[in-house]
C-alpha cells in the first residue's frame, strides 16, 4: 500500500474545522474530461458503453476498469489500464488549458479560510492530485492528500475520510466535507462529517447538509458562518 502524502501540518492551524475535498468536480471541473478520456480509450479497445458517465461517477479505476473492460483481468493489467487512461486526461486537460476547469469561487473560498487545516480525499491515483494542485495552484492551501489506493475499501465507505480527519488531527464530528457525488457523500456522512454537496456534475443528492452550484453560492458563507 502506498504512503499517504503529508504536505506540512502546521500547529498554528485554525482547531475549530477541518475541511475535506474531493478532487474531481469540487477541485477541479474534470469530470467531463474523465468521461471524453474514457471514452477515447475504450474506443481504442473497440469497446462502446453507454451510460458512461453515470457508471463511472465516483468509482475508483480499478472498479471501472473492471466494470468497463474486463472483470477478470489480473491486478497488473487492471493498474495499467488505469494508469494509461489517466495520462490520457492529464494530456488532453493541459492541450486545452487548466483555465476552463477551474471551478468558480473556490481560490477565494480557500484564502479566505486558509487558517482551517485542509485535505484532499480522492479516489484518484496520486499523479493525478499532483497534477491538479501544481498546475492549479492549490498545493499551498492544502496539508493532507488521501487517495482511494491508500485505504482498504474506497467510497462510499468512510474510510478514506476518516484517515484524512486522523492525519489533520480533527475529530470526524468537526469535519466538513465537499463532495459532488452521492457515493462520496455517503462516504463523509458515514465518516460522522458534515456534507456540502457540489453541483457542478447533475446529481442528486441525498441527506446532506448543503448543496452548493459552487463556491460562489451565496448560501455557503451563510451556512459556513454557522458552522464555527
Amino acid at each position: 500500500m502506498a504512503h499517504v502524502i503529508l504536505i506540512g501540518v502546521t500547529e498554528n492551524a485554525h482547531p475549530k474545522l477541518g475541511l475535506l475535498f474531493d478532487m474531481d468536480g469540487v477541485l477541479v471541473h474534470s469530470m467531463p474530461l474523465h468521461t471524453l478520456a474514457w471514452e477515447r480509450y475504450l474506443e481504442g479497445l473497440s469497446i462502446t458503453v453507454d451510460d458512461l458517465e453515470r457508471r463511472m461517477h465516483g468509482k475508483r479505476n480499478s472498479e471501472l476498469v473492471n466494470d468497463l473492460i474486463n472483470s477478470e483481468l489480473t491486478e497488473d493489467i487492471v493498474f495499467g489500464h488505469g494508469a494509461a487512461k489517466e495520462k490520457l486526461f492529464r494530456e488532453m486537460m493541459a492541450e486545452e488549458g487548466f483555465s476552463k476547469y477551474e471551478i468558480p469561487g473556490l481560490a477565494e473560498f480557500l484564502e479566505r479560510y486558509k487558517h482551517f487545516p485542509k485535505a484532499i480525499g480522492t479516489n484518484a491515483e496520486q499523479a493525478n492530485i499532483d497534477f491538479v494542485m501544481d498546475n492549479f495552484g492549490l498545493r499551498q492551501y492544502f496539508q493532507v492528500s488521501v487517495n482511494g489506493e491508500q485505504v482498504e475499501r474506497p467510497k462510499p465507505f468512510p474510510d478514506i475520510y476518516l484517515k484524512a480527519a486522523k492525519l489533520l488531527k480533527m475529530d470526524p464530528k468537526d469535519c466538513i466535507v465537499f463532495e459532488d457525488s452521492p457515493t462520496g457523500a455517503q462516504a463523509g456522512r458515514a465518516a460522522g462529517m458534515r456534507v456540502v454537496g457540489v453541483e457542478t456534475t447533475p446529481t442528486r443528492f441525498e441527506d446532506v447538509d448543503l448543496c452548493i452550484k459552487d463556491f460562489l453560492d451565496p448560501k455557503l458563507e451563510a451556512w459556513m458562518a454557522r458552522q464555527v
